[in-house]
């Protein structure tokens, strides 16, 4: 089976060498050309364009930033949908709103071009080791011809329901890994105010209840200060948008997201839209004037 592969950033590129490592044939497109020739040297043909890409593809993956990104690639001008085959299907796996992955959905369909929206959890650490969590939203025969595929990336994958699900199931996903961080960054700020080692905190609560994979893995980057983006407040504060976005369309109320977002409307604000999401300790760090540290 051959794959394309559109969007190689920080979560596209190691997926798509995940792929590679999985025996897949595979095109890819970016608009970033080193990123191209990355791929290309490990294996990877190059694409001029998505059309081109789909023109050459049974499955057509997607990883871009959000919404506007995702109906250009498909469905704009040389776009996945003038290219691809009857038949073919197309594996959305950026976090975007719901509704727009059911309105990309209907336009393939109309030419018989099948799709999933699959988005995904981890950041780049798993994506490179390929322990990614994928939900995914799409016909149940589709998303059973596609499981290999997505099982090269992954290390978790589960089908939550019709087109769309995959999506709002991620909404629900960066709701929790949010507060998560906004909770481990009040903790840690709360003990280095009150003179007690954050290290000595964080290994004595991560067996206990209050134990996390998002506490294990952002609550050492922010005592070491190292936040390099594994996933950037920028990229959050996108998906918090099509959190709220999507509550206030459904009728559900959102109080603590609400707030996080605007912690990280904060922070990007300073200067930090860039960084790693653990940095909404910083937040925190400014209102308390202390920092946490080793």
């Amino acid at each position: 089976m051959k794959i394309g592969f559109i969007g190689l950033g920080i979560m596209g590129k190691p997926m798509s060498k995940n792929l590679l490592k999985a025996g897949y044939e595979v095109v890819v497109y970016d608009v970033v050309k080193a990123s191209v020739d990355d791929l290309v040297a490990t294996g990877a043909k190059e694409a001029a364009t998505p059309k081109e890409v789909a023109q050459q593809a049974e499955v057509i993956i997607t990883m871009l930033p959000n919404s506007p990104h995702v109906k250009a690639v498909v469905l704009g001008e040389n776009g996945v949908i003038e290219g691809a085959k009857k038949g073919a299907i197309v594996v959305d796996m950026s976090s975007i709103a719901p509704l727009v992955s059911r309105e990309v959905a209907q336009k393939l369909l109309e030419k018989d071009i099948e799709m999933l929206d699959a988005p995904v959890s981890g950041g780049e650490p798993k994506a490179i080791d390929g322990t990614i969590s994928v939900m995914v939203g799409g016909k149940k025969e589709v998303f059973d011809k596609c499981y290999p595929v997505l099982k090269a990336m992954a290390g978790s994958v589960v089908h939550t329901g019709d087109i769309g699900a995959g999506n709002i199931t991620k909404l629900a996903n960066q709701i929790i890994v949010a507060l998560n961080i906004a909770a481990v960054s009040e903790a840690l700020v709360l003990a280095s105010k009150a003179g007690v080692e954050p290290e000595l905190v964080y290994q004595a609560i991560r067996g206990g209840l209050a134990g996390s994979t998002v506490l294990d893995a952002k609550a050492p980057m922010m005592m070491d200060r190292n936040f390099d983006p594994g996933f950037r407040i920028n990229l959050h504060i996108k998906d918090l948008n099509n959190v709220l976005e999507t509550s206030h369309e459904v009728g559900v109320p959102l109080p603590l997201t609400s707030a996080v977002m605007e912690m990280m409307q904060s922070l990007k604000v300073d200067g930090m839209g860039q960084d790693d999401h653990s940095s909404l300790v910083r937040y925190y760090e400014k209102l308390a004037k202390v920092e946490v540290k080793r």
